[in-house]
């Protein structure tokens, strides 16, 4: 490793410098509550107390666990504060009283926890955050499922989503230390009593505290610890300057190369990749002999990185002097442990030449894991003449070093009356330098050649013939010649070092204009506008962008403005790139005869905007050697596109929640004001029902005061329904027993019509929450008989079906027009055409909302035999528990 390797990274000492006078947060990480992350976190915090540390408890919850509660006893706990909220008075942590004692260590348990409304910041971790900022150090806990980027991978298994989620960015500073239990253990402790009390435990272990989930948290818990552990570990190499692998984590790199079968590598890199879980990386090392490349060729290395990043890669040119020593260098940056090298077909010269790069980097790289595979075929022969004619150098640079050997022995002639024949071969080095420096290495040997043929022949005797007879010129002779020869290859060399150099600061400058250009903008137009123009520079090519509007692809800015129109190939071209989120048109692959080269702006939230590239000239827009750059500005423009993407989603959802939460209040405010006057309504009718017996209109208003209840009662469901206050408690239930209690309480409404009970005695008995059943059965049965049809049969039928109890309700009316059996079930929704016309919009709704709390399927169809039937679908053995959607 070189001095300049050695020196620690400008990054890793920014970040440390960022990190000094903060407190240091440490998380204690578990899968699942119960595995001991609050003891933990208290008995470490004695430690901490006992070694003279002080210590306070900011706020710590003992779920009423005794040896949690006694670990308490010897901390000082700063007193909690009370905030007024909704008419009750609730203790949250007091952030200011815990920043005016400022103690060294605070213990804050529940990172993810949200504050009350009123406290200064939403979420506790943003209490952590600005106690660190005040140099106080702080011990946290964190359950895995709270991780935001792990959020949807929680809710896919466990079918909880997570409302209260930490920021990844918090763990980038953070220590972690993983409180594992295996879930048999964790299991067990929940039987005991000790996680919950004893009745909220044993509904627990059938649902949330399975063994399936408790596995796979446990799975995430030690992916993202041993994660974080790498990228403290590689923070630290970096700061300090250390050298080594360190391989506690895979990282996988597969250096490519300019001959057929480079794709190949690539695959094969990803797979591995996927099969270690690992971060990877494609990179071509750029030699001074990329310059001689044809034209082939860099579109083949062109390709290979295209492909790379398409695959998710980062990819990469690296400049280097050396394919060996840029390998290296890269290796020791990346602390890579798995490196991909494809053995080429080479002849024997180029690796007598050239060394070869596979069996160096086995016989040297210790301590990294080697994949060589057979890299395809041979290059075709006349790209290798072609290159062999470059690095060789052409006629013209070979016939200028002629003449500068020849002005070089004009000017020794003249001067060597004055200086001596003794002073004159270092006049000879001047041509090798510049022939060199100017040509390359191929006329710089040449022109060193040359050099020492010249000072031969007319400066050391016998004069004008090239015999020498004294040893001593003899030697000058070859000293000369070798001297030239090393001066022809270092030139070369430094000249190719200064080109790489200055051309990827250039390319590095213009990325961070691109960027800062970026960031000044904040509308779709101007961003659309600089990405256009910045490209147009920096790639001097024409450039469009599109986004798709009303179904077809629009152009939104261009770079010249005059930008020619785009032809029906290239309009296919365009439509290819945004459906299939890879590059389309010329030099691409796909529709190669468009005019233009289209890349698509692609994100984690699909594809946004698609780049479009033309040549002025008409050659091919992008080469090789601009490939990285052109992959650089588009991933830039893509980020630059979701940002504004983001930022307009943040603003519809405030304005969603706002409009949700107006309309939850509205709602809320209806169905409970409502009740009062409808049971004194009730009570009058009654009255009347009681003075006046033979009155017609007493069941009429009877039953209509039963509708009203029921649409009041589907009020406040859904208003539960949206703040996610809906509370189960699951039992074992009767379907023949839940059926003909919902007829009973409707037998006013359904008077008139015949029922047909198809409910065998003998269906097992499903997990339900009695009362959100009962809801459902009226709302359906009502619905069956509203839009039935007077006099119409109702039919209820319940079968087993596998491992589920299917019960359907059908009625014989029209049935359910075409397309509407999805949007029955949004809230306000009704049907068109007569069968669902009617009633508040509510009553699927309710259904729906439920039915998904009990994790019961419902749908809604037209019957082959005419009429729309509603199904239920209940899983057997699903859990008995209570579960809390928050």
């Amino acid at each position: 490793m070189t001095a300049r390797d050695e020196r620690p990274s400008p990054d890793a000492l920014l970040r440390a410098a960022r990190r000094e006078g903060r407190g240091r947060l440490k998380i204690f990480l578990g899968a699942a509550p119960g595995v001991g992350k609050t003891f933990e976190m208290l008995r470490e915090g004695a430690e901490r107390l006992r070694a003279g540390v002080e210590t306070v408890i900011a706020v710590v919850e003992t779920h009423g666990r005794a040896e949690t509660e006694a670990l308490v006893e010897p901390f000082e706990i700063v007193p909690r504060k009370e905030i007024e909220y909704q008419g009750h008075r609730l203790e949250e942590m007091d952030l200011d009283a815990v920043l005016a004692r400022r103690p060294k260590l605070a213990l804050v348990d529940e990172l993810a926890y949200s504050n009350v409304e009123g406290s200064r910041h939403p979420k506790r971790w943003q209490d952590v955050q600005e106690l660190r900022d005040a140099g106080i150090d702080v011990y946290t806990t964190l359950n895995v499922q709270h991780v935001e980027s792990l959020n949807d991978v929680v809710a896919s298994f466990t079918r909880v989503r997570v409302r209260e989620t930490v920021p990844d960015s918090v763990f980038d500073d953070a220590e972690i230390e993983l409180v594992d239990l295996p879930p048999d253990e964790l299991i067990e402790r929940l039987k005991e009593g000790k996680v919950y009390i004893p009745t909220e435990a044993s509904r627990a272990l059938g649902h949330f505290f399975s063994k399936a989930n408790l596995s796979a948290l446990r799975e995430m818990a030690l992916r993202r610890a041993a994660l974080s552990v790498d990228r403290a570990m590689l923070d630290h190499l970096d700061e300090f300057a250390l050298p080594g692998t360190f391989g506690a984590g895979e990282r996988v790199l597969v250096a490519v190369n300019e001959l057929p079968g480079a794709d190949t590598l690539v695959r094969a890199g990803k797979r591995l990749a996927d099969a270690l879980k690992a971060p990877w990386q494609v990179i071509f090392i750029e030699t001074p002999r990329a310059a001689s490349f044809g034209a082939n060729e860099k579109r083949r290395v062109a390709d290979t990185l295209q492909l790379a990043a398409t695959l998710g890669a980062t990819v990469a040119a690296v400049p280097a002097e050396s394919v060996v020593g840029g390998l290296r260098t890269h290796i020791a940056g990346m602390r890579t442990t798995q490196l991909v090298l494809g053995k080429s077909v080479r002849s024997w010269w180029f690796e007598l030449l050239h060394g070869s790069v596979v069996n160096t980097m086995l016989r040297t790289s210790e301590g990294l894991a080697v994949h060589v595979i057979p890299a395809g075929a041979k290059a075709d022969k006349r790209e290798g003449e072609s290159t062999r004619k470059l690095q060789l150098g052409r006629g013209t640079d070979h016939g200028i070093s002629v003449l500068l050997v020849a002005l070089t022995v004009g000017i020794g002639r003249l001067a060597e009356p004055f200086i001596g024949a003794g002073g004159i071969d270092l006049l000879f080095l001047l041509p090798v330098i510049a022939s060199s420096f100017r040509f390359g290495f191929g006329p710089g040997v040449v022109t060193a050649l040359l050099a020492g043929l010249g000072y031969n022949f007319f400066f050391l005797g016998p004069l004008y013939t090239f015999t020498i007879t004294e040893p001593q010129s003899l030697l000058t002779f070859f000293v000369l010649t070798g001297l030239a020869l090393f001066t022809a290859n270092l030139t070369a060399r430094l000249k190719a070092r200064a080109t790489l150099g200055t051309r990827s600061a250039h390319e590095n400058a213009a990325v961070a204009a691109f960027g800062q250009a970026l960031a000044r903008v904040s509308d779709w137009e101007g961003t659309s506008c600089v990405v256009c123009e910045e490209m147009s520079r920096l790639l001097g090519l024409s450039v469009i962008l599109l986004v798709k509007r009303e179904g077809q692809l629009q152009r939104v800015a261009a770079c010249p403005k005059d930008a020619p129109a785009l032809g029906i190939i290239d309009i296919a071209a365009a439509e290819w790139a945004w459906g299939n989120g890879e590059p389309g048109g010329v030099g691409t692959g796909t529709l190669v005869s468009a005019d233009w080269q289209f890349h698509p702006l692609s994100t984690s939230l699909g594809v946004l905007a698609v780049v479009g590239l033309s040549n002025p000239e008409g050659r091919e827009p992008v080469m090789a050697d601009r490939a990285v750059l052109l992959a650089t500005l588009l991933g830039q423009a893509a980020l630059a596109h979701e940002r504004l993407r983001l930022e307009d989603d943040v603003r519809q959802m405030s304005v969603l929640k706002e409009r949700d939460r107006l309309r939850a209040a509205l709602l809320s405010s209806i169905g409970h004001d409502l009740r009062t006057p409808l049971t004194s309504v009730a009570a009058a009718v009654d009255a009347i029902a009681n003075a006046h017996p033979d009155e017609q209109a007493v069941p009429i208003a009877r039953a209509e005061m039963a509708r009203l209840r029921r649409f009041l009662d589907n009020l406040v469901g859904m208003v539960r329904i949206d703040a996610g206050e809906l509370e189960l408690s699951l039992e074992p239930i009767d379907l023949t027993d839940a059926v003909a209690s919902a007829a009973h309480d409707l037998r006013d409404l359904l008077h008139g019509h015949r029922i047909d009970l198809q409910v065998p005695t003998n269906l097992p008995l499903v997990d339900a929450d009695p009362r959100l059943l009962h809801h459902i059965l009226l709302n359906l049965l009502a619905n069956a008989a509203v839009h039935g049809g007077n006099g119409k049969a109702i039919t209820i039928a319940g079968e087993r079906e596998r491992q589920h109890v299917l019960l359907s309700i059908k009625d014989d009316g029209p049935g359910l027009p075409v397309g509407a059996e999805h949007r029955l079930f949004e809230t306000f929704s009704r049907g068109e055409g007569g069968d669902r016309a009617g009633g508040s919009g509510l009553g699927l709704a309710i259904v729906k909302g439920f039915a998904d709390a009990m994790n019961v399927e419902v749908e809604a169809r037209n019957h082959i035999d005419g009429g729309a039937v509603f199904r239920l679908r209940f899983k057997l053995g699903a859990s008995r528990s209570m579960i809390s959607h928050r």
